[in-house]
């Protein structure tokens, strides 16, 4: 299973930007998907989560601002982040919790259920 993020890039404050991440590989199902950013020195924070039937939660740095979404059956989260700020510049790092199906004795089986990570998309926003 792959997560491939994609969507970040350089913007000036106000501005708009909108991240994807696409799951790829052998998967059964797709539980919670978030969003993590990252500045250099410090721990990842938890940004927003999007659960199955689409229940969302999201840090109060960007309640009002950031908005995640999902679509199911292209196993595909989303961040739209608008009127962005300077202290919004990061790495953004998107997560999921995945089922996999297993190969084993000559037949197809459900996995168990693991949390996989992308690859991180940078964002800068200069003031």
């Amino acid at each position: 299973v792959q997560l491939q993020a994609s969507g970040g890039g350089s913007v000036q404050a106000g501005g708009s930007l909108r991240l994807s991440c696409t799951a790829t590989g052998s998967i059964v199902t797709i539980n919670a998907m978030r969003w993590y950013l990252q500045v250099p020195g410090k721990e990842r924070e938890l940004v927003a989560t999007i659960t199955r039937d689409h229940m969302t939660n999201y840090a109060d740095s960007v309640k009002g601002r950031f908005t995640v979404s999902r679509d199911n059956a292209k196993n595909t989260i989303y961040l739209q982040m608008n009127n962005l700020k300077a202290e919004d510049t990061a790495v953004y790092y998107c997560n999921a919790d995945i089922q996999i199906w297993k190969y084993y004795s000559s037949r197809y089986s459900e996995g168990e259920m693991s949390t996989y990570w992308g690859q991180g998309t940078q964002v800068t926003v200069s003031s």
